[in-house]
């Protein structure tokens, strides 16, 4: 047996040789092929690597902090701006100057409980009829066309737009610099009757700006439409200084400070910067966010060769994650941007889309809109006897009515607090008001039930019907202003 075990086992034997050869020649081929690949896409994608990491800064990372640091803009900044605009909107202020601004007390405690309830450095009102200058300590002057610390008012009053942002030092706080949101204030006709707003200390704006700077490691400063950096970090010295007299950016400056901003790259004292340039409207200042490329690769550089198989896998995983994350929640945010989230209405962005497709249409028809503007009677009352909460129950109740009450292909708005604007297509003034009496009717036919306890609700509204959008919110809400003066729960025309 273990002769016959040689005889069949020797001729395998030979062939095994050659296949070991052959296999060992294999690897070894693959093992070149392997390590020269690995070498060659190593250098490749270090030099690809570098020229995309830097354009991702460029199309994505930048523009993503100038995202981040207006949202929080919003928040921190301008949020004063939509402050002083509901102030300037308020039918307190209005209605206490047109009766003659009688009772000053009662003007110094609205400017107090707007300074409480939302934290502001200050507030004021100055009034054109009486050129009394309010706030919440008192009536601190009488501005003057001679004075030229009143000078702010003068150019506010005769602007064509509705506010401006100024720093100026603070009469009633001690002359501390102040960055002061100025609005007009327009009565029910439009015209011109005093200037109200907020104030935030500059300091307090450095403070922000140096908490953006630590927080996303970059270099964030301000700079108006002439090119002057309004207000930057304490640190950048940048402060004061014209754009076109810096280093690099100064060829650019013409580009940079159009309002659609953009991406940019330059280079300053031997290195190279990249800045994107964001324009905020409601400030009308551009936000500039830089960083330093060189500084910015050197701890790419010194770890890319030994983790760039890892970070390529990790790369291509983020990437699909993010991918999928920004496809899903995308849809979310568009949502979220055009619905009022208490009653699930359209808000005003999501308006001025719709009436900017309507009107055209409307006007090639030659059929006409009709604007209902309605508020709820006696609101106000109702939030301070039951609350907030349920405030808003009769906010939704209200919404729901309307929302049925309607067609789809009607705009259907929240405009505001409890006012809501409808906008409905091939509507007459007189089929206008004939809505807006059936809504009305089916707001009052519904009293909302709480806790066995019912609210009988009623609504005011104004109508107008035509093709411009400007003189159809004008009228409409001239009309329910007098819907409202003959005793509320009915309709009236413009």
């Amino acid at each position: 047996m273990e002769k016959e075990s040689e005889m069949n086992t020797a001729p395998d034997a030979g062939k095994a040789r050659p296949l070991a050869g052959d296999k060992r020649k294999l690897i070894v081929i693959l093992s070149l092929l392997l390590s020269v690949g690995f070498a060659v896409i190593a250098l490749v994608n270090y030099h690809v690597s570098k020229a995309a990491i830097r354009e991702s800064i460029v199309a994505n990372e930048l523009p993503l902090t100038s995202d981040n640091i207006y949202s929080e803009l919003q928040k921190d900044l301008i949020r004063p701006v939509f402050i002083s605009s509901m102030m300037a909107s308020d039918t307190f202020l209005r209605d206490w100057v047109i009766s003659g601004e009688k009772d000053v007390g009662r003007m110094t405690k609205y400017l107090h409980e707007v300074m409480e309830r939302y934290h502001t450095f200050t507030g004021f009102f100055v009034s054109d009829r009486t050129s009394a200058y309010y706030h919440a300590d008192g009536v601190l002057k009488t501005v003057s066309r001679d004075e030229p610390r009143d000078k702010w008012y003068y150019r506010v009053r005769g602007m064509d737009t509705p506010y401006e942002i100024n720093v100026d030092p603070d009469l009633a706080n001690k002359d501390a610099l102040t960055i002061f949101i100025n609005y007009r204030v327009l009565d029910y006709q439009g015209k011109f009757i005093g200037a109200a707003g907020v104030g935030l200390t500059v300091d307090a704006v450095n403070i922000l700006l140096n908490k953006y700077q630590q927080r996303y490691a970059r270099t964030i400063y301000f700079v108006d439409p002439q090119g002057k950096v309004v207000m930057t970090g304490s640190s950048s010295g940048l402060q004061g200084k014209d754009i076109r007299s810096l280093p690099g950016i100064g060829a650019l400056a013409g580009r940079m400070l159009q309002k659609e901003g953009g991406s940019f790259q330059y280079e300053a004292e031997g290195s190279s910067h990249l800045l994107n340039v964001r324009y905020i409207p409601e400030l009308n200042w551009y936000l500039f966010a830089e960083k330093n490329e060189d500084a910015m690769l050197a701890g790419i550089r010194h770890t890319l060769y030994t983790n760039l198989a890892l970070a390529f896998i990790v790369t291509l995983i983020v990437l699909l994650l993010t991918s999928l994350t920004i496809s899903r929640y995308q849809g979310r945010l568009e949502v979220m941007a055009t619905t009022d989230k208490l009653t699930g209405l359209a808000n005003r962005q999501a308006f001025e889309i719709l009436i900017g497709q309507m009107l055209p249409e409307a006007e090639r028809s030659k059929k006409p809109v009709a604007a209902l503007l309605m508020d709820i009677d006696h609101f106000k009352q109702c939030n301070d006897r039951y609350g907030h909460l349920v405030g808003d129950k009769v906010i939704q109740h209200v919404a729901t009515i309307i929302r049925s009450t309607l067609r789809q292909s009607d705009i259907v708005c929240r405009w505001g607090g409890e006012e809501f604007l409808m906008v409905i297509k091939d509507c007459s003034r007189e089929q206008g008001l004939q809505i807006a009496g059936k809504i009305c009717d089916a707001v009052r036919n519904a009293p909302l039930q709480l806790d066995g306890e019912t609210l009988n609700i009623t609504i005011s509204a104004g109508v107008a019907s035509g093709f411009e959008e400007e003189r159809l919110l004008v009228e409409a809400d001239a009309a329910l202003y007098a819907a409202k003066e003959s005793g509320r729960d009915q309709v009236k025309a413009a």
